[in-house]
């Protein structure tokens, strides 16, 4: 009986001692050259242990307003996205980004077809009606990934330790397909924090119908 529990003991400790056993949390801070924050920039961490999306929850990109909300969403590969219209007037949601293609045609309040995600990348979304209406989604292939808040911060948990490659994309980045990497070094644990300078180009005028 000692031996044994001698045994599991050691295999314990060392399984508390693997680089995958212990979880670090990530902030990363995006701002522009100016200082000011940048919001909705999407934040992918790529560990070299790896880790695939599992696609949970509800992914809305409702239709509001003559407008998409959220204007930057993020969604894992082979979410399901809806697309609900609250408006009184009928949409016609398009993308023809070849990461995903699709047509939803004319319908009206209260309808919210959906779209399948199921490759990684950047899907550019418009209505065929109001050409003012502009929303993106970004596809990811990794389980770590989140969007920056209106203070251009975004915290990501419970990250393996060792090195990864940190991905920074915003829509209106300069930045070549829009994406900043970096190679980092996690600790197993505790807190870790990266800070990105963009340059943006000036958003579309969006005009309110």
């Amino acid at each position: 009986m000692k031996a044994q529990l001698a045994i599991l003991s050691a295999i314990a400790l060392l399984v508390a001692l693997s680089p995958g056993a212990r979880a670090a949390d990530l902030t990363v801070s995006v701002r522009t050259a100016a200082g000011k924050p940048v919001a909705d920039a999407v934040i992918m961490v790529y560990p070299q242990a790896g880790g695939a999306p599992r696609p949970s929850g509800t992914y809305r990109m409702t239709q509001h307003h003559m407008m998409f909300d959220p204007f930057v969403m993020v969604a894992p590969v082979g979410a399901e996205v809806s697309f609900p219209n609250l408006d009184t007037v009928r949409h016609h949601v398009y993308s023809f980004s070849p990461t995903k293609p699709f047509e939803l045609k004319l319908y009206a309040k209260g309808e919210a077809p959906s779209v399948k995600m199921d490759k990684a990348g950047i899907v550019a979304l418009g209505c065929n009606i109001h050409d003012a209406m502009v929303a993106f989604i970004r596809v990811v292939d990794t389980a770590y990934a989140a969007k920056t808040d209106a203070q251009g911060k975004a915290t990501i948990h419970d990250l393996p330790g060792g090195v990864a490659s940190l991905r920074v994309w915003h829509p209106y980045s300069k930045a070549k397909a829009g994406e900043t990497a970096r190679a980092i070094n996690l600790a197993r644990d505790g807190a870790a924090a990266e800070g990105f300078t963009l340059e943006l180009r000036a958003a579309p005028e969006m005009k309110h119908y």
